[in-house]
């Protein structure tokens, strides 16, 4: 096993995938998100995953059940599983984050460079990891 190295911080603010998969473990993933402004992630419930966002850049605001709690880069959120949840971008630059889900979420390596392109593929975790 190699595990994953990296700084996430540069690769974060690199990013200008709406969702890139960095790595994928096991028990859970590592996921590169940018939004831009005036989007979101959409509402979504994951019944079986906590979710883990930390926010590099930007300002906004989560959603988690109905509270609207604004954020802004050096901030984190935990979702547990079960929370109806979105994350906005009220700013008026991109917002760029980084999430862990647990277990994964999406398929070992997918990349949309849009909100767009992410909703129209089929992209949900199946069994394959990085290692």
């Amino acid at each position: 096993m190699k595990g994953y190295i990296a700084d996430i911080e540069e690769l974060t603010l690199a990013n200008k995938d709406f969702r890139h998969v960095l790595y994928t473990g096991k028990y859970m993933q590592l996921v590169l998100m940018t939004i831009m402004p005036g989007d979101d992630i959409g509402e979504e419930v994951h019944e079986g995953h906590d979710q883990f966002f930390r926010f590099e850049s930007g300002s906004g605001e989560v959603l988690i059940d109905n509270k609207i709690t604004k954020i802004k880069d050096d901030d984190v959120v935990i979702v547990p599983a079960g929370a109806n949840h979105n994350v906005i971008n009220t700013g008026d630059v991109p917002l760029k984050l980084y999430t862990i889900y647990s277990p994964p979420e999406h398929k070992e390596g997918v990349v949309r460079a849009t909100k767009a392109d992410a909703e129209a593929g089929e992209e949900h975790f199946d069994g394959k990891t990085s290692e």
